[in-house]
């Protein structure tokens, strides 16, 4: 007996997506919240920590409208908020992390207090500069982080260490370094004095010190890295640590927004 309400009572939260169901899914409610991505949102639900109506669900495929009540880590998720994008020019020194364990400082709390949580497009390490987009849409960042969407990264690179067409055609072609495989990187030679070089590196992923990492594999070291541009965003005159949010207009003319 127990069961069987137990069944009932679990029937009447889940509801798989379909158009006789309205609503999104539980996961993207989620990331638009700007918790998370979607795919770190269908990860918490499978772990228990999403109530949805008074109740704990463990199964992503739901569909859920502004009715339902979602609590996520025991607080009440907010009405979805319109989606947002901020131009950050990040300095030196920060890490694009929330919270970091080795106690240094992040980007995040150096934002105004009166932003709205957000996450980073992609991330820049600590050592690294220049524009990060920021929005309160996890799903959004997933999105445009994702090589398919194929958009640009351009990066004015001070790389100590002889340069040669022949490596730079390697790189356009990808390189496997360390195990790890390296996409396409097109690199241009802006300027030479003596040993160093500032170049421009464009390339559609991310990986964590990709660019540090092409050049070590080929006997180079980078001492400077300011990323100018992601997309159709540039980074522009934007002073270091200040923000610069896109608008409404202009964001739907580069991103569609369901």
């Amino acid at each position: 007996m127990t069961d069987n309400k137990e069944s009932k009572k679990t029937s009447s939260v889940i509801r798989p997506p379909s158009s006789a169901h309205p609503g999104e899914r539980l996961a993207k409610r989620i990331a638009r919240a700007g918790l998370c991505s979607r795919r770190e949102a269908e990860v918490w639900i499978a772990n228990g920590r999403v109530n949805v109506n008074g109740k704990k669900v463990t199964v992503p495929a739901l569909n859920v409208t502004e009715k339902d009540a979602v609590v996520v880590d025991g607080k009440l998720l907010q009405g979805k908020e319109p989606t947002r994008l901020w131009l950050y020019h990040k300095p030196v020194g920060l890490v694009t992390t929330h919270k970091d364990p080795d106690g240094r400082q992040t980007v995040f709390e150096h934002l105004p207090k009166n932003m709205p949580r957000v996450i980073s497009v992609g991330r820049l390490d600590l050592n690294s500069e220049g524009l990060l987009l920021l929005t309160n849409d996890g799903d959004l960042a997933r999105k445009l982080e994702l090589p398919s969407t194929g958009w640009i990264r351009r990066y004015r690179v001070r790389v100590f260490g002889h340069i040669t067409p022949a490596m730079m055609a390697e790189m356009k072609k990808g390189v496997v370094s360390g195990g790890v495989h390296y996409g396409s990187a097109e690199v241009s030679i802006d300027s030479v004095k003596g040993d160093n070089s500032w170049v421009t590196v464009a390339l559609k992923e991310g990986k964590n010190r990709e660019i540090r990492k092409i050049f070590e594999h080929f006997g180079c070291s980078v001492s400077r890295l300011l990323r100018i541009s992601y997309g159709p965003f540039a980074l522009g005159v934007l002073p270091k640590g200040e923000l610069k949010e896109v608008t409404g207009k202009v964001l739907k003319s580069f991103i569609q927004i369901e």
